[in-house]
């Protein structure tokens, strides 16, 4: 068996390795990558690096050949037009290059998201349905790490988190949760023409996530809910530039629509119980 995993040295793809590197020998894995210096560590680990550009199909397949299973981590690219080209073309290779299986790493609960980023997985989930190579859809909640990282240290300081995401509950999970469940799927069977929405079965508001920054620090935090432009005027204030700012404001606004508070029970199933947002917050101050 050969795995390919694409985006290899991006963070989702390096943690995907970790965890693949417990399941499997070294000489079963390839790193597909736009990057290959960047990729020496992987071959240091005995890890074969293969050259791979989204944006060239030759490259795509090429990487791919005599895969048995394939990891598609989707493209980071912020032009949501040109990132379903790009994915079309991976798909596209796969089907060239006899891929027996493919996963891909979509958006959870796609079809009922406001959120632009939905269109993208969707168009190509379709696509990859197109080749007819049986697929595996992981679709991937919001990373925790936008929430819950080290910068939550300047909230502790201050006493206060401040979002415009009212009550609204968020289904985030770790990047480290996401790749164990995507190194799970590919090594085991029984998961072919599967969707899986890889959310935390115990959403949490950011009320919650001031209580835990609370117990954790020490110190007193409360949530300010604040409107969708002041929210934005806050972000560029502390520095972030405006196109950031603004679609910051837009996550926090879905999330404050009901957006991310629908659960399931799909990545209990794969991994166990995931990382706590006790857990993660103790995490991400120690990383402070």
């Amino acid at each position: 068996m050969s795995i390919v995993v694409t985006g290899a040295t991006g963070h989702l793809g390096g943690l995907v390795i970790q965890h693949l590197l417990k399941k499997v020998p070294a000489h079963e894995i390839i790193a597909s990558v736009r990057n290959v210096e960047k990729a020496e560590d992987l071959a240091n680990l005995g890890i074969e690096v293969r050259y791979g550009d989204y944006m060239d199909v030759e490259s795509m397949k090429k990487s791919f050949e005599g895969a048995s299973k394939v990891l598609f981590i989707s493209s980071p690219d912020l032009d949501d037009t040109l990132r379903i080209r790009q994915h079309a073309n991976v798909a596209q290779a796969a089907r060239d290059a006899g891929v027996k299986h493919i996963a891909y790493t979509g958006f959870a609960f796609a079809e009922e998201s406001t959120l632009p980023l939905a269109n993208v997985h969707l168009a190509s989930e379709y696509a990859i349905r197109s080749t007819n190579i049986p697929y595996t859809f992981l679709r991937n909640a919001l990373y925790a790490e936008v929430f819950v990282n080290p910068g939550l240290a300047a909230s502790v300081a201050s006493g206060e988190l401040v979002t415009n995401a009212g009550t609204g509950k968020l289904n985030a999970v770790s990047r480290n949760d996401l790749a164990l469940a995507a190194a799970t799927v590919l090594t085991e069977e029984g998961h072919e023409n599967k969707t899986y929405n890889l959310v935390n079965p115990q959403p949490w508001s950011f009320d919650e996530l001031a209580q835990v920054l609370t117990d954790v620090s020490g110190k007193k935090v409360e949530h300010r809910s604040v409107s969708f432009d002041e929210m934005k005027e806050y972000l560029v204030n502390v520095g972030l530039p405006v196109p950031v700012a603004e679609f910051s404001a837009v996550i926090y606004h879905a999330i404050s629509e009901g957006e991310t508070a629908r659960t399931t029970e799909d990545l209990q199933n794969l991994i166990g119980t995931p990382t706590s947002l006790k857990e993660a917050v103790k995490q991400a101050l120690q990383g402070s």
